[in-house]
């Protein structure tokens, strides 16, 4: 059995697994930059938004 997990451990990696590997570390990259994107997004439309509110907030009653 020792041999076996040796031989298993001690082999090269498989081509298809280092391509699979950096397909997905670059998939991962891509959808963080996405995430930063959308935050970045957001941030800004949260900020109109509250802009928008101040503006449409009356400082006093409209009828006294």
């Amino acid at each position: 059995m020792a041999k076996a997990l040796y031989g298993h451990v001690g082999a090269a990696p498989d081509r298809r697994l280092l391509d699979e590997v950096t397909r997905l570390r670059a998939r991962v990259q891509a959808l963080e930059f996405e995430i930063t994107r959308l935050r970045a997004d957001n941030d800004r439309l949260a900020a109109a938004a509250a802009e928008a509110d101040d503006l449409l907030r009356l400082a006093e009653p409209a009828l006294t």
